[in-house]
């Protein structure tokens, strides 16, 4: 009896192990972002194209893009003077994540006040 317990708690506690899938696709977002604060280290075009790919790579994928992705490509476009296309992937954030709303129009103002 004791054996089968002990058996039967292994089994268990190896069920529990499994990983789940993350359900968007970051990509090297981590690695964008950090890119993004050592801002020395590369340009605003080379992060835009990192973000990109990155975009690209979870169409391929199949899998929606991570929260924040089209924000942070969108404050790049507007760091570099490209505002339409700042102003276009903010609204794609806000689409795909309606709980950002708000903070993108107030991040909106901001630079339309600068």
């Amino acid at each position: 009896m004791k054996k089968i317990v002990c058996v039967l708690s292994v089994l268990l506690s190896l069920s529990a192990c499994k990983t789940t899938e993350s359900l968007y696709y970051h990509g090297e977002y981590n690695k964008a972002v950090y890119t993004y604060f050592k801002a020395d280290e590369t340009t605003p075009a080379d992060q835009i194209a990192t973000l990109q790919q990155i975009i690209q790579a979870a169409e391929a994928a199949g899998k929606p893009v991570a929260p924040g992705i089209h924000a942070h490509l969108g404050l790049l476009y507007f760091d570099t003077g490209n505002v339409p296309q700042g102003q276009q992937h903010f609204e794609y954030e806000k689409a795909l994540f309606p709980e950002s709303t708000q903070y993108l129009d107030f991040l909106l103002k901001s630079r339309q006040g600068a």
